[in-house]
């Protein structure tokens, strides 16, 4: 199991925010400035926390998601966007990235929760599973 606290605010922008210019009657998708600067955050903050070796087999990953408060309770519910499924897509590409495994499609479980926090991060944990499903 590998479990960490990155402590930073959550960035609310996310994949599904790529941006398409025209040039020649065909799309170029492109990555507006704000979503580069999210994933090297990201990035960043996720390198101190990669383990030794590459994980090779099927993962659960439990993310908890805590944005700042401002004025909600704090561990109440963030019922708002971003959606759970736009932030883990960033999150698993940059793991990806940083060598926390050899490609994301390798997460076979996942839970995801995203919360009004005093404290603001995202809490990581990784199972390695192993044997049957059950």
């Amino acid at each position: 199991m590998i479990e960490f606290f990155l402590k930073m605010i959550p960035p609310t922008i996310t994949n599904q925010e790529h941006k398409v210019a025209v040039k020649n009657g065909k799309p170029i998708f492109y990555e507006p400035q704000e979503l580069k600067t999210a994933k090297a955050k990201l990035t960043d903050s996720l390198i101190g926390h990669v383990p030794p070796q590459k994980i090779s087999g099927p993962v659960r990953l439990v993310v908890k998601w805590c944005f700042p408060a401002a004025g909600h309770l704090d561990g109440s519910w963030k019922v708002t966007k971003p959606d759970t499924d736009n932030l883990e897509k960033m999150l698993k590409d940059c793991m990806t990235v940083v060598g926390f495994w050899k490609d994301d499609a390798q997460v076979v479980s996942e839970i995801v929760e995203k919360f009004w926090a005093d404290i603001p991060g995202i809490y990581i944990r990784i199972d390695e599973l192993r044997g049957m499903c059950s």
